[in-house]
């Protein structure tokens, strides 16, 4: 299982997919913006998204478990 967490406080600009979704490593997943910055975050492996947590808008602190995949 990899958990996807945020690089940096930001807010969530997008979320690139949904639970159940089968994902390729280096798919990106969520992006985040901070600072003015769109800052994208990948899967690091192959598997399915079993959850996400937070919606576009969201404030996240760094570290935060943003998406769980199960390879």
């Amino acid at each position: 299982m990899q958990e996807v967490k945020a690089a940096m406080a930001g807010t969530i600009f997008s979320v690139d997919v949904k639970v159940g979704d089968e994902v390729k490593k280096g798919q990106v997943v969520i992006i985040l913006e901070s600072m003015k910055m769109e800052i994208p975050l990948e899967a690091e492996v192959d598997g399915t998204v079993t959850s996400i947590n937070g919606t576009e808008g969201d404030f996240v602190n760094e570290e935060d478990v943003l998406v769980t995949i199960q390879s």
